[in-house]
């Protein structure tokens, strides 16, 4: 059975979020993507930043995380992206269900 992901990614604008969210499902990597608008992120990058950032959580099957990684990787404009996964361990089984529909299954009828 397929397992499901919970991606995170920031990215630098609102613009740049709803660009890597369209890119994803486009191209059926995320059934879904939440963009959940800004936060702070402080960090250590050629010593410490802060910077606004925007959040978005992607959800999807395990088997499409490298292909993600890879898009986020070559449209997003930070040099070194956050892209991170988690499995989900429970939901509601109908939409588990339904991220492996629309995201592996999905792209293989294409």
């Amino acid at each position: 059975m397929t397992e499901t992901i919970s991606v995170y990614m920031t990215a630098g604008s609102y613009q740049e979020a709803r660009y890597i969210a369209g890119e994803l499902i486009d191209n059926r990597l995320a059934a879904c993507v939440n963009i959940l608008g800004s936060i702070t992120s402080v960090f250590y990058w050629d010593g410490v930043q802060e910077e606004e950032e925007v959040a978005l959580i992607a959800k999807a099957s395990r088997e499409d995380f490298q292909a993600i990684n890879e898009k986020v990787g070559a449209i997003h404009s930070y040099d070194c992206p956050c892209v991170v996964a988690w499995p989900i361990a429970e939901g509601d089984s109908e939409f588990v269900q339904w991220i492996r529909d629309e995201t592996r299954g999905k792209r293989q009828e294409q």
